[in-house]
This record gives C-alpha cells, structure tokens and sequence, in this order.
C-alpha cells in the first residue's frame, strides 16, 4: 500500500493580494482578471505524488521516495468578522501557513505581522511560515522592494519568494517548496487511508457549497 500523507495549507493575507488567484493557478492552471471577494473560507485540494514535486525541484538524490504518495490540501481563508468562528478552526492542525502580500500595496505588507500574530493565536505558533510577494509583473507599480521583503521574512524565520499569478511566475514554487519543506521536517503529518476522500475540492461562503473537481500533477519550479 502507497502512504498517503494530508498537508493541510493555510493561505492568508489582506483583501485583494491574490490569494484566490495563487490558489486556482496552482491547482486549475488558471487565471482571472478579477474575483469577486472570498466570503468565508475558499478550500481545494490537489493530489500530488511525492515523485512529482521532488522532480520539480529537482532532488535526484531523494528519488528512492517515489512510491510516497503526497495529498496536499491546500485551504485558502480571508477572514470576516461574521465568519470568524468557521475561519479560525482551518488554522489548526496546519502544518504550512502561507503568507500574501501585494508587492504594490505598502498596506498589505505592514499587515504581514498581524497575520502571523493572528495564526499564533489560531494554530500552532511553530507551524512552518513561507512569504510570497505577489503581483511582481507590475513593476512600474512596485512599492516593497524584495530587500525590504526579505528583511521581514528574516525577522520571522521565514523563507520569501516573489511570484506573479498572472505570468504563472514561481507559483509551483511556492507550494512545492512548502511541501518539500514539510515533509522534511516530518511535522505533524496526518497520515490518509482513503484516497477517494481526497479528490474533491469545495468552496464554502455564507450560501451553499459547490463541489469542484480538480486534479494536476504538471511540472514545478527547480529551486
């Protein structure tokens, strides 16, 4: 029997960094232009064999691993207050927690602290924390620099990557690296019987829930 392993993801940051854009690229290989804001909690989960990732970023040495099978769960929250009570229960149990930020928007930078106070609060302080500095396409619109974002990754222990949605720029990397990290670190890993269970992504807001069917195993970053 292959061992399954649920990474559960937690990607958060302020309204309009492109958090559902990450997402949907990652897994739908998609982009849109503009969404409509998150309500509540955005959820999908993408399978991925261990051999996949690794390959992407390149680890010959750890190919003995290939018949590891990895299921990444990957939920997307923006917090509302009306929600709170729904959104705070998907940082626990968290073993990656993403942190967005526009790279053309000061505000959604100086936000980053409060986001990892509030995960502190939520979940397991020593989860494994990533930066990304979104929307780098836009560089004549740029107003963090990446000295300045990687000086606050620092401050906090974590490591910083830039990526474009749009451009579909370092965005595998993003979660490839997390995965990768995660796996290596063996942190809290929930170990999975049935993999049926794992093919289904929703979306939950303040009306119904819509089933999504999702399932990608393309090529990654070299890192």
């Amino acid at each position: 029997m292959l061992q399954e392993y649920l990474l559960k993801i937690v990607i958060i940051g302020h309204e309009g960094v492109g958090k559902t854009s990450l997402l949907l690229r990652y897994t739908d290989e998609r982009f849109q232009e503009h969404y409509s804001t998150t309500i509540g909690v955005d959820f999908k989960i993408k399978n991925v064999t261990r051999e996949d990732y690794l390959a992407s970023l390149n680890c010959a040495k750890q190919k003995h691993v290939k018949d590891n099978y990895l299921a990444i769960q990957l939920p997307l929250t923006c917090l509302f207050a009306r929600f709170r009570a729904i959104v705070s229960s998907f940082y626990r149990g968290a073993n990656g927690l993403i942190i967005v930020f526009d790279v053309c928007d000061l505000t959604s930078f100086e936000r980053v602290p409060y986001w990892i106070d509030e995960a502190s609060r939520y979940g397991d302080p020593s989860c494994i924390k990533l930066l990304v500095g979104n929307k780098v396409d836009k560089v004549n619109d740029r107003q963090v620099t990446s000295a300045q974002a990687q000086s606050l990754a620092d401050q906090f222990g974590m490591q910083y990557i830039e990526t474009s949605a749009k451009e579909a720029h370092n965005v595998h990397a993003v979660f490839d690296v997390m995965a990768d990290t995660i796996v290596r670190s063996k942190r809290q890993l929930n170990y999975v019987m049935a993999p049926d269970v794992m093919t289904q992504s929703f979306r939950l807001d303040s009306k119904d829930v819509t089933p999504v069917y999702s399932c990608y195993t393309g090529s990654g970053y070299c890192y």
